[in-house]
């Protein structure tokens, strides 16, 4: 029996990079749909990106600063995503909000986690906000990235509880646990579909 290549995923990241490894560890397992073949930072100092080197995986940054105008920093994250023939984007605490034109370049193949239940709390301090309105649940959701921030079609959500004793910080940690669950089986589920 003849298996069916893995899909290849490019995860772009400004941080920890705690859902890229999440991802990883998801692509470990060989009956798993998709492997990491990219993970790119805006940050050369993110530290997923030593966490994607130790465990092999190309790795590239690429700092706004460096390039003159937005239109270039983007169209050198396109060249490496492209030259790494990805046929999955997948922004995981990626802090940049993307333009049209990159957006469109990979439309229905460009996907974001964001922590809170949209379209509730776009943008950021979710968890701060979701108790300020005394929000009885919270959560995590996984969408179609266009260029509306985090407007793209809903994928799939998970929700956690809120407690009356929450901070912003032990509310994030809950809804973090399902964002390490939720954003690889989205991606399993999609790269099926491809």
């Amino acid at each position: 029996m003849v298996s069916t290549p893995r899909k290849r995923l490019a995860v772009l990241i400004s941080g920890r990079g705690s859902n890229m490894e999440s991802i990883l560890k998801a692509t470990q397992d060989s009956e798993y749909p998709a492997e990491i073949c990219l993970v790119l930072s805006d940050n050369k100092n993110a530290m997923g990106l030593e966490t994607a080197r130790a465990a092999n995986i190309e790795t590239a940054a690429f700092e706004r600063s460096e390039f003159d105008t937005r239109h270039d920093h983007e169209l050198a994250v396109q060249d490496k995503i492209n030259a790494q023939q990805a046929d999955l984007i997948c922004l995981a605490g990626y802090m940049r909000i993307l333009s049209g034109d990159f957006t469109d370049a990979y439309e229905g193949r460009l996907i974001n986690i964001h922590p809170s239940l949209l379209p509730k709390y776009k943008g950021l301090n979710t968890h701060q906000r979701a108790l300020d309105a005394g929000e009885n649940e919270h959560g995590c959701t996984v969408h179609h990235v266009n260029s509306e921030m985090d407007g793209g079609e809903i994928i799939a959500q998970a929700r956690v509880a809120v407690l009356k004793e929450d901070t912003p910080d032990t509310l994030a940690a809950r809804v973090l646990v399902e964002e390490h669950k939720l954003y690889p089986s989205v991606i399993a589920m999609l790269a099926k579909k491809m």
